[in-house]
């Protein structure tokens, strides 16, 4: 766990890689039924396989909603931290489609790290979401977290 004023030295570097998570189709259902999302190209293998895709894809905000576990996974949280929370997002693209059947991981690189005072740091990750043999990520953001520091 960094101390805050380790932060710095950080900014500019990854600081974590998370291990692969499987994409499959229960995962891909409950998703869509959670959110009420059912369009085919998601849950209908056979209609899917008649577009350009050649099958089922992950909904890009499935994607983006494992970025929660890809961090506890790979990303260590400040020394002394007894909270954090999600505090948004400065940039999200989603650039490639993920096919059920693949796996994603997420690299994450140090932008910055401000402190807010009172223990406060809001730290900004860029997440890349890879995919298994893809060429391209699924998707890059500009993550913003902040971090509650016990005095």
């Amino acid at each position: 766990m960094p101390k805050p004023s380790e932060l710095e030295g950080l900014i500019g570097t990854e600081v974590g890689v998370s291990k692969w998570i499987e994409i499959d189709q229960a995962r891909v259902d409950a998703f869509a039924d959670i959110t009420e999302d059912h369009q085919f190209i998601h849950v209908n293998p056979e209609l899917a396989k008649q577009t350009p895709f050649g099958g089922t894809i992950a909904h890009g905000f499935l994607t983006l909603s494992l970025a929660s576990a890809m961090s506890y996974d790979a990303v260590k949280p400040l020394d002394g931290v007894v909270m954090g929370v999600n505090y948004g997002f400065d940039k999200l693209r989603f650039l490639a489609p993920v096919p059920v059947g693949s796996k994603v991981r997420g690299r994450f690189k140090l932008l910055s790290a401000e402190d807010k005072g009172g223990g406060r740091w809001l730290i900004k990750h860029e997440l890349t979401v890879e995919i298994d043999g893809g060429d391209k990520p699924a998707l890059i953001a500009e993550w913003l977290g902040m971090q509650m520091v016990a005095p």
